[in-house]
């Protein structure tokens, strides 16, 4: 990762944090480099990690696990107080977007919370200009879809998930939604 990816790496991750309750059970969707509980430290009761693009490792207070979610997640009767998927909810195909809620809804106490962050759709025109440019690696930007935004509350917002927070944050160029299960 080049150094403007780190950057908006931790600004995305420094949002979620705001809203994840110290000693927490966390499933952090699509976490790479395990960023968010690196940065939860002694906060983070537990964490899983899942991404498709890492190696299985333990650690002490987190497990990272390569593969998809929620195929590849660890059979456990563990739900969890918080599931993060920081940039991760454009990558998920249209028509396994409901599928993916649900599992979301499964993995999740009751009261816990999902927090998201999804870039607005013409990020993707910007990102390719600084992949060209060398300025950042990007990653996995051929599985953008054109998500747009707008539809996150429809996905989430039911009656299992209800919105609590919605704020835009990199020159409203992306979205921090955090919902609470019922």
């Amino acid at each position: 990762m080049k150094y403007l990816d780190k950057f908006l790496q931790n600004w995305r991750t420094s949002k979620a944090l705001k809203h994840i309750s110290p000693q927490s059970t966390v499933l952090d969707i699509g976490c790479y480099d395990a960023i968010v509980f690196e940065k939860m430290g002694k906060n983070l009761k537990f964490g899983i990690g899942i991404d498709p693009l890492i190696e299985s490792l333990q650690k002490p207070n987190y497990q990272l696990v390569k593969g998809w979610f929620p195929n590849d997640l660890p059979k456990q009767s563990q739900t969890f107080d918080a599931i993060t998927l920081l940039a991760v909810l454009e990558h998920i195909p249209d028509d396994k977007m409901q599928h993916f809620a649900n599992s979301c809804c499964h993995a999740l106490n009751n009261n816990g919370k999902l927090i998201i962050t999804v870039p607005h759709k013409n990020v993707d025109k910007i990102l390719d200009i600084l992949i060209f440019f060398k300025i950042i690696d990007g990653m996995s930007l051929e599985e953008h879809h054109g998500f747009d935004v707008k539809n996150t509350e429809s996905i989430f917002e039911n009656n299992v998930f209800e919105l609590i927070h919605n704020s835009t944050f990199q020159l409203g160029l992306n979205n921090l939604f955090v919902f609470r299960k019922k």
